[in-house]
């Protein structure tokens, strides 16, 4: 197949999407450099993070894993969201 979904979820969408679907306000340069906090750290509960779940696969017609809706730090996050982006799994 060689329409492979090519998108990457930065941090600056991630800190844009916190913004939007969970009222979290968190300046991108501090979610990448404290990227392995949990999220707890930012103020984003596990209601907020699956709005942002959410949100994505409306963006992107696709299901993401479980998994994503239980990560627990930017990092692993984006890690999980982006894998899944690219394999369109």
């Amino acid at each position: 197949m060689t329409d492979q979904l090519d998108y990457q979820v930065t941090v600056e969408e991630l800190a844009a999407l916190m913004k939007r679907t969970a009222g979290v306000h968190v300046d991108p340069v501090t979610l990448q450099q404290q990227a392995d906090d949990v999220f707890d750290t930012f103020g984003l509960d596990s209601l907020g993070l699956l709005g942002i779940v959410a949100e994505l696969e409306k963006r992107y017609a696709l299901g993401l894993p479980e998994q994503a809706e239980r990560c627990k730090t930017p990092a692993d996050f984006l890690a999980l969201v982006n894998g899944a982006l690219k394999t369109g799994v």
